[in-house]
């Protein structure tokens, strides 16, 4: 669960005005390319909701003890799991996924909205990526999906919380333009995100028309190639049924 007073004791200040930024938070980050990185292959990556709940906890159920600590901060055992997928908020908070062409969850995140009154302005981040499709950047993607989204809904402070051996979640962050703070074992990361505009808003529409149709045109292949193997065992059925026959 999110809580914000938590990192706002720790978190810096508002960044001050500098020559050519409309806002604080255009001064905190030092690009939009930094914060949202554009990159030349496409990554379709949907919001899940409700129906994918079983595909969510498959997902998560298949990542090995070292993974689910370095996810969840302790060793989340399958009853834990279960218990985190059915108590899901699909429609306060935003889960994001990829999936391959067997429709299989390989990577999901996780953006959970403050439910605090006087940080209705910040969400925490928190992802998965099936060992399988690792080192694709599925991670920095999903990443950067939250992120636009969380713009979008007027949140202006992204907070990561792991344990700070999960290199590979603290480098998205700081990649990202985090500012990441370490206590011993655990790290806080924060960014501070531009306010929406015309843009963010027209991408990340056309960003999730383009993971449905690509969702979709997934399902239909699906379905042919399982039609096409059902008709091939029955051809493969009538050809020794007729041998038996001759025989």
């Amino acid at each position: 669960m999110v809580d914000p007073a938590r990192w706002f004791k720790s978190a810096t200040p508002p960044a001050q005005g500098v020559a050519g930024a409309s806002t604080p938070a255009d001064a905190a980050r030092p690009s939009d390319d930094r914060a949202f990185p554009s990159t030349s292959v496409v990554v379709p990556i949907r919001s899940i909701g409700p129906g994918q709940r079983d595909r969510i906890l498959g997902h998560l159920l298949a990542l090995d003890p070292h993974d689910r600590y370095l996810r969840f901060g302790y060793a989340a055992n399958d009853e834990q799991i279960t218990r985190y997928v059915d108590g899901l908020n699909f429609e306060r908070d935003e889960l994001f996924g990829i999936f391959n062409r067997k429709l299989d969850l390989i990577a999901m995140a996780h953006l959970a909205f403050s439910i605090d009154p006087q940080y209705t302005s910040c969400a925490e981040f928190g992802v998965s990526v099936a060992k399988s499709a690792r080192g694709r950047g599925y991670g920095s993607r999903l990443f950067e999906r939250a992120a636009m989204h969380a713009r979008n809904e007027g949140v202006t402070q992204l907070f990561i919380h792991a344990l700070s051996e999960n290199t590979a979640m603290l480098k998205i962050a700081r990649h990202a333009g985090a500012v990441i703070e370490r206590d011993g074992s655990e790290s806080e990361a924060h960014l501070r995100l531009p306010p929406a505009d015309f843009d963010s808003r027209v991408t990340e529409l056309v960003s999730q028309q383009v993971a449905l149709t690509d969702y979709h045109l997934k399902v239909q292949a699906k379905q042919f190639w399982g039609l096409l193997a059902v008709l091939q065992d029955i051809r493969q059925g009538v050809r020794e049924a007729r041998e038996r026959v001759r025989g």
